[in-house]
């Protein structure tokens, strides 16, 4: 079976390119800075599915991610989550947290709805992400 991306996730976020394993999205939410990873591996809902392999690999871009976007936003706290309830194909949120944000402590989900980009921003976001995940030498964005 050929990946394809979930129809929500497409429908949410906007896609900036791809490490060696997963596709990386730009939640399409201003609210926060949040990107997710999603492994290119058909039928996935949980990371113990994956090989060994993927598991380190996707572990590896989680980490670069990590660093990249707490750097770029000078962020408090990074609130990383695989929850799939909504979505069950296989993502990984990675939500840059401030305790001046507007669902600080609690959770993201269900707190507010989705306020989209303006397409001038969101392009400002993905290509300084993207310049920085390019320095890291890990990555390939297209």
């Amino acid at each position: 079976m050929e990946f394809q991306l979930d129809k929500t996730l497409k429908a949410d976020s906007l896609l900036m390119g791809h490490f060696k394993l997963s596709y990386l999205l730009l939640m399409n939410d201003s609210n926060y800075p949040w990107f997710t990873l999603v492994p290119r591996r058909p039928e996935m809902t949980e990371i113990y599915q994956l090989c060994e392999e993927d598991q380190k690999l996707l572990w590896q871009e989680s980490k670069i991610l990590s660093r990249v976007i707490m750097d770029y936003f000078s962020g408090e706290k990074l609130n990383i989550a695989a929850i799939g309830n909504i979505v069950s194909q296989l993502h990984m949120h990675h939500v840059v947290r401030f305790k001046h944000d507007v669902s600080w402590p609690k959770p993201i989900w269900g707190q507010l709805p989705m306020s989209r980009y303006a397409d001038d921003n969101a392009r400002s976001i993905m290509s300084a992400i993207s310049e920085r995940l390019e320095l890291e030498g890990f990555c390939t964005l297209d």
